[in-house]
């Protein structure tokens, strides 16, 4: 039943029919059915859809940077810094409570409407639908890889030139808060580009084929060219042989990951037109790069 219920409103989710369905919010010529109980042709279908609360976490006044919004959906620039989810430790404070006081009607969504995520010290582009039908256009667009999200970052060594990295990832079997690159992981897929080669290091654009926790960080890594800042996937801080106090200081005062996410392209859930935002790096980012030139010139790829 919650198959055929899917094709017959496809603007809500399997997971979230089947729910309503054990809910009772479906009939079948005003029985209640259940998940797997086959639909006949003639029967008549009937759906109650209610609003309700699918995200427990109080409203605050946060300043989001908000680059583009509409009925449908919203696209933040996120600081690096700022948590995306409440979880242990970060109850207050992030851009889901920051959300829900920008948009109150975002708490009867799954997980405020927010369809894909970013690590904390990652900067850049997120994509938050503002309603439910909205939100599994975008989750659909998402899982079928349909949403292109591209990202610039600064990693250590010198990179010949691009490639793709096609290693699958799951969590450490010993340190359960990182990942890693292991044979019974789930697909990952990431595609790198250089765009500048400095004398130990490569600035690189980044392309998601797929979106795995920490899957740039951990696939950089695993290529031996962690990125710069990266304490958790990088190890200690790596200076350069012969390295001038400029770049040593740059070094030791970029305390995150060089990662960005810069780019996000889509089709608009309900124009089915295209959107494509692009924002620049912050601030810390674009000064590291010019130290990097400074401390010896970059060839073009």
């Amino acid at each position: 039943m919650d198959l055929a219920l899917a094709r017959m409103f496809p603007d809500y989710s399997r997971s979230r029919l089947k729910e309503w369905i054990l809910q009772g919010r479906v009939t079948v010529h005003g029985a209640s059915r259940r998940p797997r109980d086959p639909v006949q042709e003639g029967e008549l279908v009937e759906l109650t859809v209610v609003a309700e609360a699918a995200v427990v976490s109080l409203p605050e006044s946060i300043d989001i940077d908000v680059v583009y919004e509409d009925d449908d959906l919203l696209i933040i620039n996120k600081p690096a810094g700022l948590v995306v989810h409440p979880g242990a430790g970060n109850t207050r404070g992030t851009l889901m409570n920051g959300l829900l006081h920008h948009a109150p009607q975002l708490a009867t969504l799954p997980r405020a409407g927010i369809v894909h995520r970013l690590d904390k010290d990652t900067s850049g582009l997120l994509l938050v639908a503002k309603t439910l039908t909205a939100h599994t256009a975008l989750v659909r667009q998402l899982a079928e890889r349909r949403i292109t999200r591209k990202y610039v970052a600064v990693c250590n060594g010198v990179l010949t030139g691009g490639g793709t990295v096609d290693a699958p990832i799951g969590r450490h079997p010993v340190d359960r808060k990182r990942m890693t690159v292991r044979d019974d992981g789930k697909p990952a897929i990431t595609h790198y580009r250089v765009i500048e080669r400095f004398a130990s290091h490569t600035y690189i654009g980044v392309e998601l084929e797929t979106g795995r926790t920490h899957q740039i960080r951990v696939h950089l890594a695993h290529r031996r060219h962690p990125l710069v800042g990266d304490s958790t996937y990088g190890g200690r801080l790596a200076l350069p042989a012969g390295a001038g106090d400029e770049l040593i200081d740059a070094l030791r005062r970029f305390r995150r990951q060089a990662l960005h996410a810069q780019n996000l392209s889509f089709m608009h859930p309900r124009s089915g037109l295209p959107v494509n935002v692009s924002v620049d790096p912050p601030v810390d980012f674009l000064q590291l790069l010019q130290v990097l030139r400074h401390a010896a010139p970059a060839v073009k790829s």
